[in-house]
């Protein structure tokens, strides 16, 4: 193969995996890749829909003044994934504020920000943020799709225990039946045909376990950083006081308070959500949920202050999972290791993957290359989707 051929291949494979982990993004509710404003709080930097390259916060140090940051808010716009400029660091946390906002978000309603609650940073170059100018556009669109998709899947029978990582005999059933439909389709249109056997040295022919082992990369990558970058601690301060007062994080030496907890989902497909913490004296009204798409829960943390007063932190940490296996096969690996419950749930999107893939190409060589040798990939690409 060419040099030229591997370019084309790697720019195009980028697009293909940039899009992936922008819908993997959207149906979970965390940036992976790509992220874009839905708010005018950033401007002029960045307008209403405009995207930007979001780098997870765990391949960074710590942000600076200046840096661009995507925070899971905890009282602007009612909680949610936030994305303003670093101002300055102070000990209680990050102060933060929006470009086009005359005041700082801590001098509104939102409390300093911890580096935990941090979950990416916006690429800049030279100090400019990288605009993708509005993609926002593009995710509406996908979002109309994800919509009508999960309409559709939702009449489906077993759908909602299917979502909560507890899928029914009849749901599996009916995927059984649309996948043998899909089957059937990509038949009768040659999808699956073999291709004759003196095609398989031309140079324009791949074998079928080369692409299929990149569409696998393609769809099991996203979905691993969205788990990986969406789980992560939450820090909260609580006050040992002789003094205790109305703030339910200023508590009586050796006392206990009661606070209220809510996990929320951005995104669109239901996540189950695990509660935990190392530190002593901290534990949960529940530590397991199914938060369901654009939804959230609530429980109650019952933190025990130290016998001696002073400031101490505790930590929450909140494991997400994609529930495409049952909820206590999840559950029971989660014990061993959150790794492990991860590499289950990739092995079966991987299966999915393949499955659908081989449905739908066969397994014959597959030719990536049109028939017009003089337009390449990229240039076909984006006439086709641009």
């Amino acid at each position: 193969m060419k040099l030229s051929d591997v370019l084309e291949y790697a720019v195009l494979g980028f697009l293909v995996l940039a899009v992936v982990a922008l819908l993997f993004g959207q149906a979970l509710g965390q940036p992976v890749l790509l992220g874009y404003v839905e708010t005018g709080s950033m401007s002029p930097t960045m307008e209403p829909g405009d995207g930007f390259i979001a780098v997870p916060s765990v391949l960074l140090e710590d942000p600076e003044s200046g840096d661009v940051v995507v925070f899971n808010a905890r009282e602007l716009h009612g909680g949610g994934l936030t994305t303003h400029r670093v101002v300055r660091w102070t000990e209680e946390g990050y102060i933060t504020r929006g470009d086009a906002n005359p005041f700082t978000d801590q001098e509104s309603v939102e409390p300093p920000v911890k580096r935990s609650q941090i979950v990416a940073e916006a690429l800049q170059i030279n100090g400019n943020v990288v605009v993708i100018p509005q993609l926002g556009a593009v995710v509406g669109a996908v979002n109309g799709l994800a919509t009508g998709a999960f309409d559709l899947l939702g009449d489906l029978p077993g759908f909602e225990s299917a979502a909560e990582g507890e899928p029914s005999p009849m749901f599996l059933v009916a995927i059984g039946g649309i996948l043998i439909a899909l089957s059937l389709v990509f038949d009768g249109s040659g999808g699956g045909r073999k291709q004759s056997s003196h095609s398989r040295r031309r140079p324009d022919y791949y074998t079928s376990g080369v692409v299929l082992l990149l569409l696998v990369v393609i769809v099991v990558t996203p979905a691993t950083l969205s788990m990986v970058l969406g789980s992560g601690p939450t820090e909260l301060t609580i006050v040992s006081s002789e003094s205790p007062n109305e703030n339910p994080l200023v508590v009586g030496v050796g006392e206990t308070t009661v606070i209220d907890y809510t996990l929320t989902n951005n995104g669109y497909v239901p996540i189950i959500t695990v509660l935990e913490s190392r530190d002593p004296g901290v534990s949960f009204g529940q530590s397991v949920f199914v938060v369901p798409g654009k939804g959230s829960k609530n429980t109650t943390l019952t933190i025990e202050a130290p016998d001696r007063t002073g400031a101490y932190d505790r930590e929450i940490r909140e494991q997400l999972y994609v529930p495409v296996l049952p909820q206590t096969v999840i559950l029971g690996l989660h014990e061993v290791h959150p790794f492990l419950a991860i590499a289950a749930i990739d092995a079966v999107l991987a299966f999915a993957t393949l499955l659908v893939s081989v449905l739908a190409l066969g397994l014959g060589p597959i030719r990536l290359r049109s028939t017009d040798r003089n337009v390449s990939l990229v240039e076909q690409f984006r006439r086709k989707y641009l």
